[in-house]
């Protein structure tokens, strides 16, 4: 369902949209994949690999925009990047050339499970069937990876499962969406930020697929740590302290200990694995810090000195500083609970603030955007937020590109147009380092050297 501020925002796509396996379902309800297969992507692999050209180039590693770049794609990486050659014919199967290019972008905090109006009535988490559940998860993966991001980092579900099985179609190539890097379930207190305890939901119909990562000491954190590791997570996600949108608790309150949130770092260490922590107030965000997490999200109350910590320590931030005005704004609208709408006022303009500082004193910021609580299909309008306080554009563009591929483990993969990367670029009209808000509306999307999504006259 769109929300009242997506429907007055959005902006018409007149864009074609190529599903390589048709409906977003094939595999679930029995259609062919190969039947809506796009002939031009057959065209294109026939021919032996992809060929674009790019007008503007911006390769996500230097502070310099290349002109009029012809990247090749075989195999579904990235085997060359050379200047065009206008003295002589070279094939050219995706024509670019009045577009700035871009690597797929990658959004750091991501829950596909939800949407932003389930907060108005939270009881609809229990209703939901493992299969609409998966259905919602997938629709709008699938809207992630249209509006750009290629890459998500999936940061806890009340349905990991779900989750788990969404991830898998879309490997499989059986369904549309992005990379998916997940947490699993949220490591948190009974009753906590991430327990899905609502008066709206009686106890006995909370599903018992959400309550996975509920524990209430350091040796019970670490034992569902490791479930979650062994069960497919690939990092995992602690709630330092209650969620804004949470009932009966305070969003700064700290629920977690520095010792439970040690055992977790403990078993994700052991694993290879890192841990990001939901924070808001200072405290929280000092005892995980301390316990040895690898980033924050939200961050909102932070004060210097707990900055200052974050970037002796190498701590990530990832901080969704748009969506408070989106939240503002839709849920008067939509009538989101006056404690909800109090708490985002409360903490929307106080992250603003930590997020300018921090980048003053060179913590890593990593692009993140809350999505769910934002709508799927706004990833990008935070950008042009981030420059409004105080960011660089290149360096905006790079927290969602090579900085966040880096914190992910993934920077031989994604996160840049570069030789010996996936082949993931995307294009807009425009210059968005003299304007953000093009990325708002990204007009070409490949995926491992598939179009995803152009406009007719490119791919026709």
């Amino acid at each position: 369902m769109a929300t009242a501020l997506s429907r007055v925002l959005s902006r018409p796509d007149t864009s074609k949209v190529y599903l390589l396996i048709g409906a977003v379902l094939c595999g679930i309800g029995g259609c062919d994949p190969q039947q809506s297969t796009e002939p031009v992507n057959s065209a294109m692999q026939q021919a032996g690999g992809l060929e674009i050209l790019c007008g503007e180039l911006i390769d996500g590693l230097s502070d310099d925009v290349l002109l009029n770049q012809q990247i090749s794609v075989t195999g579904g990486y990235i085997t060359a990047i050379n200047p065009a050659d206008k003295s002589t014919e070279h094939r050219v199967d995706v024509d670019l050339s009045g577009f700035t290019c871009l690597p797929g972008l990658i959004n750091t905090h991501v829950h596909f499970d939800g949407n932003p109006e389930d907060s108005v009535d939270y009881s609809v988490y229990a209703r939901r069937t493992p299969d609409e559940n998966l259905a919602l998860i997938l629709d709008n993966a699938k809207t992630t990876v249209l509006t750009g991001f290629t890459t998500v980092r999936h940061v806890g579900a009340w349905f990991p499962d779900t989750v788990y099985r969404a991830r898998k179609l879309i490997e499989a190539g059986k369904a549309i969406g992005p990379r998916i890097q997940t947490a699993g379930p949220y490591l948190t207190i009974p009753g906590g930020g991430g327990d899905l305890t609502f008066p709206e939901i009686p106890p006995e119909q909370i599903p018992a697929e959400s309550q996975q990562g509920i524990a209430s000491s350091p040796q019970e954190f670490a034992a569902r740590a490791e479930s979650a590791i062994l069960a497919g997570a690939d990092f995992l996600k602690v709630i330092a302290s209650g969620a804004v949108f949470s009932v009966g608790t305070d969003p700064g309150a700290p629920e977690m200990t520095r010792a439970d949130i040690e055992a977790v770092v403990a078993i994700a260490r052991a694993y290879g694995k890192k841990v990001t922590a939901h924070v808001h107030s200072d405290q929280s965000g000092q005892d995980a810090i301390l316990a040895g997490v690898d980033s924050l999200e939200h961050a909102s109350l932070l004060t210097d000195s707990t900055i200052d910590l974050a970037a002796d320590r190498g701590v990530a931030l990832s901080m969704d500083i748009y969506n408070g005005t989106y939240t503002d704004t839709v849920g008067r609208a939509q009538g989101y609970p006056a404690v909800f709408l109090k708490r985002n006022t409360d903490t929307t303009e106080a992250q603003r603030s930590v997020f300018e500082l921090a980048y003053k004193k060179g913590v890593t910021l990593l692009y993140g955007t809350d999505a769910a609580v934002l709508p799927h299909d706004m990833g990008g309008w935070q950008f042009a937020t981030m420059v409004e306080r105080g960011m660089t554009p290149m360096d905006a563009i790079r927290s969602a590109t090579s900085v966040a591929a880096t914190h992910m483990g993934l920077d031989s993969e994604v996160g840049a147009i570069d030789v010996g990367r996936v082949g993931d670029v995307i294009a807009v009209r425009g210059h968005p380092l003299k304007d953000m808000t093009v990325l708002r509306q990204v007009d070409v999307v490949i995926k491992s050297g598939l179009m995803i999504k152009a406009p007719a006259s490119i791919a026709d």
